[in-house]
């Protein structure tokens, strides 16, 4: 089934030339359906790339999936148009008596501020304590995931003696659990961050359950709830051409000691596209995701979500 997302919205296009149908809201008014409702706080600096990075992932399902997007009124972002915004983002003021089946936070371009430096951490906060009442199941992304983790649990980010940068093999600790039904034993997905989370320090929480973990790119995917939170340390809805964009950004900011991005080139050369490695894994990811955690675990009733408890 398609997504149903807002009119005109850039995405349509991008994703209809890769041949991927995608809904707007005229034509999905049409259908007696009860679609999911998922949520999506885009806290990343280009709107429309994320944007179309996780309508991508989300279109590749038979649910059908009514997105909307969520901004901040304490933030405005500098590189996307405020006309764009206003056309297709709401603010926590008209949402926050409503309930979703799924929601999905990004990471954001703060990680290395403390995160009680972060000039809208007043207000991300109050959404994440929001959605644990309002979301069946929640999805954070890179800085999104550390700073959930720390504001329910009190986990701490570190920093990285280099930027974490590349595509990196993962490993399952349980393969048994749903969110990797379909998985190889090993996988990879992209990472792009300075700072990171320590394994020690999630295992002492009984709370938390790591899921994944990579020797080089470290704790991967972390559960608490259930699977009514995931915590996901990288990017495996990065388009391919994501880790090329940011490498070329930092090389015309002058940044010459730039690494390329690991494990991402072929033959480990820029000049040439890189290697694809991880898109089955992304698709799987998501789908499960939608399937096991929103899908088959979420009410009929959207506004019983408050009532659930763990999964």
């Amino acid at each position: 089934m398609p997504v149903n997302i807002p009119d005109k919205l850039p995405a349509i296009e991008i994703l209809k030339k890769e041949h991927i149908f995608v809904m707007d809201d005229l034509r999905a008014s049409t259908q007696d359906i009860r679609p999911l409702r998922i949520l999506i706080l885009n806290l990343m600096p280009v709107k429309v790339t994320t944007e179309t990075d996780l309508i991508r992932l989300l279109s590749n399902s038979p649910l059908q999936v009514e997105i909307e997007f969520l901004g901040l009124s304490t933030h405005t972002p500098k590189n996307t148009p405020i006309e764009h915004l206003m056309s297709f983002y709401t603010n926590f003021s008209k949402i926050k008596n409503a309930y979703y089946d799924g929601m999905i936070i990004t990471g954001a371009p703060v990680e290395m501020l403390p995160f009680k430096e972060v000039k809208y951490w007043r207000e991300f906060t109050q959404i994440l304590d929001w959605a644990r009442t309002h979301v069946t199941s929640t999805f954070y992304i890179c800085w999104g995931a550390q700073a959930a983790l720390h504001h329910f649990y009190g986990i701490n980010k570190y920093p990285l003696e280099k930027k974490l940068f590349g595509v990196f093999k993962h490993r399952i600790n349980d393969p048994s659990f749903p969110l990797f039904r379909g998985f190889d034993d090993e996988f990879y997905a992209p990472h792009s961050r300075h700072t990171t989370i320590l394994a020690d320090e999630i295992n002492r929480h009984p709370a938390l359950t790591i899921l994944s973990e990579s020797d080089e790119a470290g704790v991967y995917i972390v559960t608490s709830r259930g699977g009514r939170e995931f915590y996901v340390t990288g990017h495996s809805e990065y388009s391919p051409s994501t880790l090329h964009k940011e490498y070329i950004r930092d090389k015309e900011k002058g940044m010459d000691s730039v690494a390329l991005p690991e494990n991402y080139y072929r033959n480990n050369d820029p000049e040439q596209p890189p290697l694809v490695q991880w898109r089955s894994h992304a698709n799987l990811l998501y789908i499960n995701w939608l399937n096991y955690f929103v899908y088959q675990a979420t009410p009929f009733n959207i506004e019983e979500v408050a009532q659930l408890g763990e999964l």
